[in-house]
């Protein structure tokens, strides 16, 4: 199924409003007409060549998939005007404030909760809820220290939120090595241009990370980026990133904790960690709390935690305010906590646990997309415009079954961007990543990823689905 739209129902950045190029794209449109397609064409099956050396790879489990396979690279990159940014800059750090203020509130006193802003049983009942973080204060409220905010375009000046990746977010380490391959590749192109610099990520997650040492630790707090180990599906962004911040990659049995402090195992002796930066789940992270069953996590971690003893980044039980069911409430909370209106708007979404959003999504099934409140991935997903009458039959059964499991948008129609396919160069649909640090202050780098669909009129961006990715150049100023 190839979830589609039709060809002029778009917007494509690379055009201003009134059909001539945009001013920031003149540089790349003029780089592409006067590049042969064959150069091209030998630079992305370089592109493909290197980072297939440096091992630049994504695990795919499916049945009958590549278990080992490169996310495809486009070579054409995105590009988003400096006065574009600023208003996804502001949104962005408006947005993922009112979040961290919204953890810490259900976490405590519970204000939104009272006020009844939000049900209580969709947060208390909420099975990322973890009551053992009742109470427990974080260095600077900071539970979700990296954000990653998916941003969709449907017009010039049209920005929407599609989801909030509040716990493990994944994906920086592409945006950092398409910048890298974009100036190897094309370093004049590059030079042409005034590109907002993203290489310094890794310098400005470690100081985001060192500032939520807690209180009682050393000048210099000793950071950890702790991995379920080499068969998940983002390792190579694990040890890409701790290799790039200097800190040691370990995993659960390479820590222990004695004292209610967390301590790795070195070839020195124990050295105590301050500061986890985790990419495990909740449920795996301390077999004493959470599955008894799990190998990956530490004994005694949520311990440890609890007394103020180790900082954890990304905190637990953050999952409750990133799922597709509580993305409804995040403009009320922006109003609730911070006193502003949103700078960026929900796409319009409807709750199916509520039996008139139910009826409605039910009778329009053919118009709208319908997603899994817990899903990700591009998984679990129904687009009812490119949906057969059978594929939407079947749906409708499961979505009578437990409507709450599920909530619905209409299909958007996500912006393109020129992109170099087999036919030649041709506008495909894509969506933005920008990654959000939260510590003692507020950080985003210049950029985030941008996902691809590769295939024409495909909506559907997401790597395991078959989509791409391109290099995110902001402008350092409007005309590049």
């Amino acid at each position: 199924m190839d979830e589609a739209v039709p060809p002029a129902a778009f917007f494509n950045e690379m055009y201003a409003p009134d059909g001539g190029i945009s001013p920031s794209y003149r540089g790349v449109a003029a780089w592409l007409e006067r590049t042969p397609s064959e150069l091209v064409e030998l630079k992305r099956r370089e592109a493909e060549f290197l980072f297939r050396r440096i091992g630049i790879t994504f695990a795919v489990y499916s049945a009958g998939a590549d278990p080992e396979r490169i996310i495809p690279f486009d070579i054409v990159p995105r590009v988003i005007a400096a006065n574009e940014w600023a208003v996804l800059e502001r949104g962005l750090e408006q947005r993922v404030r009112a979040l961290n203020a919204f953890l810490h509130d259900i976490y405590h006193s519970r204000e939104i909760l009272r006020a009844g802003v939000i049900p209580e049983a969709q947060v208390l009942q909420h099975p990322a809820y973890v009551r053992e973080m009742a109470g427990l204060v974080l260095p600077h409220r900071a539970y979700t220290t990296i954000a990653g905010i998916d941003i969709v375009r449907t017009g010039p000046e049209e920005f929407y939120v599609l989801e909030d990746n509040l716990r493990t977010p994944s994906g920086v380490s592409y945006m950092l090595e398409n910048r890298e391959m974009m100036m190897r590749l094309f370093p004049d192109l590059c030079a042409r241009h005034r590109i907002r610099p993203v290489d310094h990520y890794p310098d400005a997650l470690l100081a985001t990370l060192r500032s939520l040492a807690p209180r009682a630790c050393d000048d210099e707090p000793t950071v950890a980026l702790l991995t379920p180990g080499l068969y998940n599906s983002a390792y190579f962004e694990h040890s890409y990133l701790a290799d790039r911040m200097g800190v040691e990659l370990v995993e659960g049995a390479d820590l222990f904790v004695e004292g209610d402090e967390v301590f790795m195992r070195t070839t020195e002796g124990p050295r105590r960690v301050d500061v986890l930066y985790r990419r495990i789940d909740d449920p795996f992270l301390d077999p004493e709390v959470f599955r008894e069953d799990s190998m990956l996590g530490v004994p005694g971690l949520m311990r440890a935690y609890r007394a103020g003893k180790v900082n954890l980044a990304n905190a637990i039980g953050t999952g409750v305010a990133d799922d597709k069911a509580t993305y409804i409430h995040v403009p009320k909370m922006i109003d609730f906590y911070l006193g502003e209106k949103p700078i960026l708007n929900n796409v319009p979404t409807w709750d199916c646990s509520e039996p008139e959003s139910h009826a409605h999504v039910r009778e329009r099934l053919q118009e709208l997309v319908v997603k899994e409140v817990h899903g990700s991935g591009g998984y679990g997903m129904l687009v009812g415009p490119t949906a057969t009458a059978e594929e939407r039959a079947a749906f409708a059964e499961r979505l009578d079954a437990a409507p709450q499991n599920y909530i619905a948008q209409p299909t958007l129609a996500l912006s393109a961007a020129p992109t170099f396919v087999e036919s030649g160069v041709a506008p495909r649909h894509l969506d933005l990543r920008p990654f959000v640090l939260t510590g003692e202050q507020v950080t985003i780098v210049a950029g985030g990823l941008t996902r691809v669909a590769l295939r024409e009129g495909s909506l559907v961006v997401n790597s395991s689905q078959g989509g791409g990715t391109k290099d995110t150049w902001v402008l350092a100023d409007t005309h590049g």
